[in-house]
């Protein structure tokens, strides 16, 4: 599920909203990075969201309905979810997977259906649809992925598709002029909250003032704050 939204305006803000249903989840604040780790029986705690002390963040939503297309053909096919670790880890720049994601076809770990949503310190944004494509935006006013395609748009139909959400976030920000401040990536983040399949974080990162902050199980009177 999830939902990842851009702002470039006043400042550059990253809103994240993580939707997982019968999921083990932790934040994990340090001096490099506020993490969102899962765990996993195997791997143990995977940190796969979240931002670093370089000013990138990363997101992954799934997309629905699951496309095939994504799983790997070959044993060495680029992974995103490898890919965001090392970019959250800072063991890879962003500039590092954008060339790959120019270079070849980025998929997912079989079966699994994450998309990749990934910023930089600039605003600048791309996408990652395993098997299906990239797309970059270069400090775009703002942008939003939900659970759906960006190469598919709306002609697929699923209960989890998230295109509610998407279309509430963008009736906010197309409509809200000028400065964007950290509450009010919270207040968008609250309209596009999920009970069903809960949203257990919602993460705010403030790249201009790098500092993130963030509540848990829909708490937005408790906010936490860590100044990266």
């Amino acid at each position: 599920m999830c939902t990842s939204i851009t702002v470039n305006r006043n400042k550059t803000l990253v809103g994240w909203n993580l939707d997982i249903l019968g999921m083990e989840y932790r934040v994990s604040p340090s001096e490099e990075a506020v993490l969102i780790e899962i765990y996993d029986a195997k791997e143990g705690w995977l940190p796969l969201f979240g931002a670093n002390s370089r000013g990138d963040f990363v997101g992954m939503p799934t997309c629905h309905p699951f496309d095939g297309s994504g799983n790997p053909p070959f044993s060495d096919s680029k992974i995103t979810m490898m890919l965001n670790i090392d970019l959250l880890l800072q063991k890879r720049s962003f500039e590092e997977i954008k060339a790959i994601a120019e270079k070849e076809m980025i998929y997912n770990i079989p079966n699994v259906n994450f998309m990749s949503s990934i910023s930089n310190r600039n605003g600048d944004v791309l996408h990652i649809i395993p098997g299906q494509g990239y797309k970059y935006y270069k400090k775009p006013d703002h942008i939003v992925l939900t659970n759906f395609s960006p190469f598919k748009g709306e002609s697929l139909k699923h209960p989890w598709i998230g295109l509610d959400r998407y279309k509430t976030a963008e009736s906010i920000l197309s409509s809200s002029n000028g400065n964007f401040e950290v509450e009010d990536m919270f207040f968008l983040l609250k309209e596009c909250s999920q009970e069903e399949c809960p949203t257990v974080v919602s993460m705010v990162f403030d790249v201009t003032d790098m500092t993130v902050y963030w509540c848990e199980n829909r708490n937005f009177n408790q906010i936490n704050k860590k100044q990266l």
